[in-house]
């Protein structure tokens, strides 16, 4: 604000209080979710002190830093960190690559009614539960006389006796990774499918006009307009690689552990599944994962900074 000598004067701010007081139907709407958010997200940080405790019934003692040595030092833990870092990495590959595909096909149909159809049939599982999922392919892959799958291999002539899928450690994963994809990629394909719709028509009209065959519009315009939605795709997820719980849980078993054991198993097989657990260990191995998931997420921000000129957070 100015005067007449074009001198200006600054304007006050009303009081904290004054300000709160007139904005407190906002505060008010508000301050249910502050509370969920503290309850649900910050109360249970307080626990991350039992890492450095044992933890056993009532047997409470401080062991510094003993849990962290014993857990990088335990052969089960590498075996479970390793197996997060490649299940979920391939997953999220292999997830966004299906994804993009089937993108790509429903974007190059010209029936509308048939595009629709098969958005609702990809898209439908991504509403059930994984334990539901779960059942649903160990019943089809049963070796027993319900097991669709082996039944119908044996009608072929492919295989003489019913293979485990689910019990057999070399099976398990590919038939995990072919589950996921039929669950999720429906999800995938919605965010692709719209970046698609977006991309100007009068593109493909006039590369039709200079001659450019299918494949070359897909090549030269659609993959280039889904680029940077698969990068922030990417990155995005790259932040949860070690969060993997219920798919595995569901769908793992004693005899596939050496190639299904993940971390958040991995805590509850130390947790629910011992006689004298000692949660303070198990506090141990989820402050390690945070951390690692924290500096996964500073990267994923640097990154999409990198590329998007923006972060995530």
């Amino acid at each position: 604000m100015g005067d007449k000598n074009g001198s200006t004067i600054k304007k006050r701010k009303k009081p904290l209080g004054l300000r709160i007081w007139q904005n407190r139907g906002f505060y008010l709407m508000f301050l249910p979710v502050l509370i969920f958010v503290l309850i649900m997200y910050y109360w249970p940080m307080l626990g991350v002190r039992y890492s450095f405790f044992v933890y056993k019934g009532r047997d409470i003692h401080w062991v510094g830093l003993q849990h962290f040595a014993t857990m990088f030092k335990e052969k089960d833990f590498w075996i479970a960190f390793g197996n997060t870092l490649i299940i979920s990495i391939v997953k999220l590959l292999l997830n966004t690559f299906v994804a993009v595909l089937i993108s790509i096909f429903l974007n190059e149909m010209t029936s509308l009614i048939c595009k629709k159809f098969i958005q609702t049939v990809i898209y439908l599982p991504h509403f059930m539960s994984y334990a539901v999922v779960a059942a649903i392919f160990t019943l089809f892959l049963s070796t027993s006389s319900t097991g669709m799958i082996n039944e119908t291999l044996k009608s072929w002539g492919w295989i003489d006796k019913s293979i485990d899928f689910l019990h057999e450690p070399l099976m398990w994963r590919p038939v995990f990774y072919i589950i996921n994809l039929w669950k999720e990629t429906g999800w995938g394909t919605v965010i692709f499918f719209a970046t698609l719709s977006g991309i100007n028509p009068e593109l493909y009209e006039a590369a039709e006009i200079d001659g450019a065959t299918r494949l070359q519009k897909i090549r030269y315009i659609t993959l280039p307009a889904l680029s940077n939605t698969i990068i922030i795709v990417l990155i995005l997820n790259i932040a949860k690689v070690l969060n993997i719980f219920e798919p595995v849980f569901v769908l793992y078993n004693s005899r596939v552990l050496n190639v299904a054991q993940v971390i958040s198993t991995y805590v509850y097989d130390k947790t629910f599944l011992t006689m004298l657990p000692d949660y303070g260990y198990s506090t141990a191995v989820g402050l390690f994962k945070s951390v690692v998931g924290m500096i996964l997420m500073l990267a994923s921000n640097f990154a999409s900074k990198k590329v998007r000129g923006r972060g995530i957070i």
